[in-house]
């Protein structure tokens, strides 16, 4: 299992300590929710910002573009150290290219699904990608509650990509994430854990960290799983 918290529900006051406080917890993913007011009724940040933070951290930058028309912004975003660019199959007419866009920038690539997208919309984009967001809230705000349907969707996609050449896609999921529910998750199909106040909202971070870990413990992480560890 990876954590990848989310900076939405860190201290904004306090940016560079929440970001050495996430590294000394043993944190290695962070995920950067961008939202543009359009495609989600939100506007948090843009370049400038993962701009601003990247020189102070080692961390994995696990952008996740929640805007209308992605394309536009990839070199942009790349350029401010994002690590992964993941983007919504719902938002652009034309996800293949823009995968392909993202890895010729040097970025992981990703696409998010909402949760009323099915999802056979990823059917023949596995080769493209290296991993693939399962939506369990709406996107938009944090601290919703986790739609129980998401659980079916997990299994879903990783029958699907497993049967269409995504053996090695990474499946994360966001929305209501918390250790109650992580071993679940995991063993309906998620790689990744994307965790907002259920985490920042916990202080120490390690010790919230270690109960991330013991929730799934004992459980034999998938090869592809453990070849993203090596990412950065």
């Amino acid at each position: 299992m990876i954590l990848s918290p989310s900076l939405l529900s860190a201290d904004f006051a306090r940016l560079a300590e929440e970001l050495a406080a996430l590294e000394a917890a043993g944190v290695a993913w962070l995920h950067l929710d961008v939202m543009d007011g359009a495609f989600v009724p939100n506007i948090t940040f843009g370049p400038p910002l993962i701009k601003a933070l990247r020189p102070l951290s080692g961390l994995f930058f696990d952008v996740h573009l929640m805007v209308e028309d992605p394309a536009r912004h990839l070199a942009a975003f790349a350029a401010a150290g994002a690590d992964m660019l993941v983007v919504h199959a719902e938002a652009d007419r034309h996800p293949q290219r823009t995968l392909c866009a993202i890895r010729e920038l040097g970025c992981k690539a990703g696409v998010a699904l909402n949760p009323g997208t099915d999802v056979s919309a990823v059917r023949w984009l596995a080769a493209d990608m290296d991993m693939l967001l399962v939506m369990s809230v709406n996107p938009g705000f944090s601290g919703q509650a986790f739609i129980p349907a998401s659980f079916a969707k997990l299994r879903a996609a990783r029958r699907l990509l497993d049967e269409n050449g995504g053996e090695n896609v990474l499946i994360q999921v966001d929305g209501g994430v918390c250790p109650e529910n992580a071993a679940a998750l995991q063993d309906a199909g998620a790689d990744v854990l994307v965790s907002g106040s259920a985490f920042f909202g916990h202080k120490p971070y390690k010790t919230r960290l270690a109960a991330f870990a013991a929730a799934c413990a004992g459980r034999e992480p998938r090869p592809a799983l453990k070849a993203a560890t090596g990412w950065k």
